[in-house]
């Protein structure tokens, strides 16, 4: 092969990596995003809403452009599959986004990124299979690091433990909303399926923020432009780099470059917030991540095995 050749296939080699550490990087800055907008006056709900809302406005004319066709060649059931992943997205992001307005972001974010485990434990059961000694163990695990946490979280208020559960409730909304993608994904192209499913979410989380809020805009300027900018960065740059990259690695290998993402917010929130993580939270959210890795790499062994 010539040097020319060479060079191309090393460029291709590289690219995937960097496609990961751009999606792991935008997506770390999601939680400090969110805080700086409630830090403005945002409601949760209202961050929420618009960071959906602006994803699909800014999709729809590439969509409506290169993917009309394939949107109307959707079926039935893929419209219902689509639709169900959208309202688990919007209960995800509710959940999740309203979390960090409890608890600290470094807990926020090891919590909601327990999801792998949820799909795991989903799987089997909706296979009726006995659950490996892998997965088992990795609930045993994650378990252990959510008690840590929460016994460090016991006497800062109940508001803290709520955040907890919040971020929880949002990894098993988004453990709903990556099972429904992993089928979709295998059949549809990435923009065919992100596109309905966000317009889904964008949606249900208007109709939510209207009902529960009584401001559905922020009324601070600074506040349209970091859910602006989280718009841009974790949600359309970070996913799809992580989504592209999928091509080209395993699922496992993103799945646990992705275990980063809580490392970096918590370095974020220290260094933008001057949010300290606890020993708590440090020893337990290390616990929790490791119980994760353990689901993901038996997912994997699962998946290779069928």
């Amino acid at each position: 092969m010539n040097a020319q050749g060479t060079s191309v296939s090393v460029q291709r080699g590289i690219r995937p990596y960097v496609g990961v550490g751009v999606g792991v990087f935008t997506a770390s800055t999601a939680a400090i995003l969110i805080r700086l907008a409630q830090g403005a006056g945002a409601h949760s709900l209202v961050i929420a809403a618009w960071r959906l809302f602006f994803a699909t406005l800014i999709l729809a004319p590439i969509v409506g452009f290169k993917c009309r066709d394939d949107l109307r060649a959707l079926t039935r059931r893929e419209v219902i599959a689509l639709f169900v992943s959208g309202v688990f997205l919007a209960i995800h992001f509710a959940s999740w986004i309203t979390s960090l307005a409890y608890t600290s972001v470094a807990v926020s974010v090891v919590l909601v990124s327990t999801y792998p485990i949820f799909v795991g434990l989903v799987s089997q059961w909706l296979f009726r299979e006995k659950p490996s000694r892998q997965m088992v163990a990795a609930m045993v695990v994650m378990l252990a690091g959510s008690i840590v946490i929460g016994l460090g979280d016991w006497g800062k208020g109940t508001h803290r433990l709520w955040g907890d559960v919040l971020a929880l409730i949002g990894a098993g909304a988004g453990a709903g909303y990556f099972l429904i993608g992993r089928r979709m994904r295998a059949r549809l192209p990435l923009l065919v399926y992100v596109f309905p499913v966000y317009g889904t979410a964008a949606v249900t989380l208007m109709i939510w923020m209207l009902i529960s809020v009584s401001s559905p805009t922020p009324q601070d300027p600074q506040a349209w432009i970091w859910i602006f900018l989280m718009t841009l960065g974790p949600q359309l740059l970070g996913h799809s780099s992580l989504n592209w990259a999928l091509r080209y690695l395993s699922a496992t290998y993103v799945t646990l470059a992705t275990l980063m993402e809580p490392i970096g917010s918590a370095l974020l929130a220290w260094w933008v917030l001057g949010e300290i993580p606890s020993i708590w939270a440090i020893f337990g959210g290390g616990v929790t991540l490791a119980g994760v890795a353990i689901a993901s790499w038996a997912e994997q062994q699962a998946a290779d095995a069928s």
